[in-house]
């Protein structure tokens, strides 16, 4: 995370630092970002003669300028005289990456509890772990797709943030109707969910070893990650509970 609050914009006065032997040769205001924390992804061409840069911040996408002489960087929302938000689909499409029609397979293939009829036309995973409130929230955000049949999510359950997020993830897989555990879960999520499990079963952790070892595979080490297909079929992925025009990009129309 950034350990200094950001606000709406900051402005970075550094010198110029001498070019490093390193796969992503950031200017110096960007490199100074990234030890603060901040996960680079990629850049984009900004008005005004900045260059945009696509961040994460923990799981917060994030917009950074760079000005002209390469010396400053602004951190923040570009707006033009209409109020419009300049940054927020370049930022999105960098840090939304497409991925390949093998990934879907293989998250597929994954143990994965169903959320949602099997007819609903729209698919999307979610590596989620009990403990996670982020989840928790998209699940609870997503309710009105997946009840009007719309949608099915696909949880591939984890087990990385608290010692009980192993014993809870097997409840759910280990369980009879593994999705009514789910549901029982989120819906009691604020007051600790389901029961872990004291003694996991050697299938369960095999289970969830090989669901961790998929999610370290897609570059993703944090909850939910969430894939999806866009508009024109290709296959998306992003960090966070997505809110507001990206959670309508993620589940379709209502």
């Amino acid at each position: 995370m950034i350990k200094k609050p950001y606000v709406l914009a900051i402005l970075l006065a550094l010198p110029t630092q001498a070019p490093a032997a390193e796969a992503k040769n950031w200017p110096a205001p960007i490199k100074a970002l990234e030890a603060e924390g901040v996960e680079v992804v990629g850049t984009f061409k900004a008005p005004g003669g900045l260059t945009g840069y696509a961040g994460l911040a923990g799981m917060q996408p994030l917009a950074i300028y760079l000005t002209g002489d390469g010396k400053h960087a602004i951190v923040g929302t570009m707006i033009d005289g209409k109020g419009n938000n300049l940054s927020e689909k370049p930022v999105a499409d960098l840090v939304n990456k497409p991925m390949t029609d093998q990934v879907w397979k293989q998250l597929g293939q994954s143990t994965w509890v169903g959320d949602g009829k099997n007819t609903a036309p729209r698919i999307v995973y979610v590596f989620t772990d009990p403990n996670c409130p982020y989840c928790n929230k998209f699940w609870n955000d997503a309710r009105p797709w997946v009840k009007a049949g719309k949608v099915q999510l696909r949880h591939v359950m984890v087990a990385i943030l608290g010692p009980t997020s192993p014993g809870k993830a097997a409840a759910i897989l280990a369980a009879k109707d593994p999705e009514a555990a789910l549901t029982q879960h989120e819906q009691g999520h604020a007051t600790g969910g389901i029961k872990p499990l004291s003694r996991i079963p050697q299938e369960t952790a095999a289970q969830l070893e090989t669901n961790q070892k998929l999610m370290q595979q897609l570059g993703s080490s944090a909850t939910p990650t969430i894939f999806y297909k866009d508009a024109g079929g290709k296959v998306r992925k992003i960090q966070g509970a997505p809110s507001g025009g990206l959670l309508t990009e993620v589940l379709g129309p209502r």
